[in-house]
């Protein structure tokens, strides 16, 4: 067996699980989980349609590049989403379907990794545990960059020693993250750029919650605009990874895309024929229908600003808690340690929130998720609504 397997630590779920073992909640409070980020809004007729009408593709091997429609689609939304030029972005060498972004996040880091003593991955701390199960699996070092509220919940990259990055082969940049919500600006992606040209490293820039955000005139830069506006045309060493599942509540669509550096996406596209994971041509279809529409993207973010809003008017008073720019995520601190708020609000109130200490690593000498639980408002209005008075009423019973 694979000897890199030891080092896997438990995921958060795991653990969320063994924290509620035995634990008997009130039989009269129905269960609220708040803990797993899957979007429960209604996944868009206009998917499901043509879904339905392509299920004759399934007796075609789907090809690992994908339709040409589907590239092509995808290129189009890149170029209006983050004004690029059209012509700007190669559907045949810059754009390849993947089957949602944590299979392309884990496979991407399998390619990228190799050839030389040591390698490092460098990632936000707390994260995506993908980032670090992916680097361990390839032989890598994950280097844990504290995201803590002194820094705005983002990474200090100057904070990096030089030879951290002289054996850092890839950089995870999570934006909007998760699970804080922050943004990476253009000054940010124009350190990294040229961090990553000095040192040879490629970016892989973690975008899948780009299209929940709460102000309709600033969507979050992405690292692709900031590479084209600062005049790196070619997108060299700039990787993103976008995905359906939020933006138009599709989970079980299983789809997404990798876009970026064309090189780097050309041995990518040769690892993958191999890893043998193309998209069925069905989903292709369905996939097709929600990139080239927006009005169903609109309506989502217009419902998650309504859960924030009602989520954070019932806790403001009792808690310090503050609305993200993006994403469907609260990162709230906890007025005690975040495993025992966890444990004892599911023990009192049957809601399920994930502790903050199980998304992140000790990493010089803290735990930047500890006292802090992540609260994910993808349960119907009502449910959130109940949730947060519950919250309340759990929060004034420690005082």
């Amino acid at each position: 067996m694979n000897p890199h397997l030891q080092q896997l630590h438990p995921y958060p779920f795991e653990k969320l699980a063994t924290l509620k073992q035995g634990i008997q909640p009130p039989a009269d409070k129905g269960h609220i989980a708040l803990s797993i980020g899957e979007p429960k809004h209604e996944t868009p007729q206009l998917i499901k349609q043509a879904l339905l009408a392509h299920l004759s593709g399934l007796t075609q091997y789907p090809t690992t590049k994908g339709l040409p429609e589907l590239r092509q689609a995808i290129a189009g939304w890149i170029s209006k989403r983050f004004a690029i030029p059209a012509d700007q972005i190669n559907a045949e060498t810059q754009v390849l379907p993947v089957n949602g972004t944590r299979e392309a996040l884990f496979s991407f880091v399998q390619a990228v990794i190799g050839g030389q003593d040591k390698p490092v991955v460098v990632m936000p701390n707390p994260f995506y545990q993908i980032y670090e199960g992916a680097a361990l699996l390839a032989g890598a070092e994950p280097y844990y960059l504290n995201t803590v509220a002194e820094n705005g919940y983002l990474p200090d990259f100057d904070s990096v020693p030089a030879a951290i990055w002289q054996r850092c082969q890839l950089l995870f940049v999570c934006s909007p993250g998760n699970p804080t919500g922050t943004l990476a600006d253009y000054a940010s992606h124009q350190k990294l750029m040229a961090l990553a040209e000095q040192y040879d490293f490629v970016i892989a820039s973690d975008e899948c919650y780009t299209e929940l955000y709460d102000d309709e005139t600033q969507p979050p830069q992405g690292l692709l605009q900031s590479a084209w506006h600062s005049g790196n045309a070619d997108y060299k060493r700039c990787v993103i990874f976008q995905s359906l599942s939020k933006r138009s509540n599709a989970p079980g669509l299983r789809s997404g895309f990798v876009a970026g550096d064309a090189e780097v996406l050309k041995q990518y596209f040769q690892y993958r024929t191999y890893h043998g994971c193309p998209m069925p041509v069905p989903t292709q279809y369905a996939s097709i229908a929600a990139w080239q529409d927006e009005a169903h993207v609109q309506v989502n973010r217009q419902l998650y600003r309504e859960k924030f809003s009602a989520f954070i008017a019932e806790l403001q008073d009792v808690c310090e808690i503050n609305r993200p720019p993006a994403s469907f995520y609260i990162w709230l601190k906890t007025p005690i340690s975040d495993t025992e708020f966890a444990r004892q609000l599911f023990a009192q109130q049957n809601v399920t929130v994930l502790p903050g200490s199980y998304l992140s690593r000790d990493s010089n000498g803290i735990n930047p998720g500890a006292n802090h639980v992540r609260i994910a408002l993808v349960a119907p209005l009502q449910e959130c609504i109940d949730a947060a008075q519950r919250i309340k009423f759990f929060i004034n019973s420690l005082t």
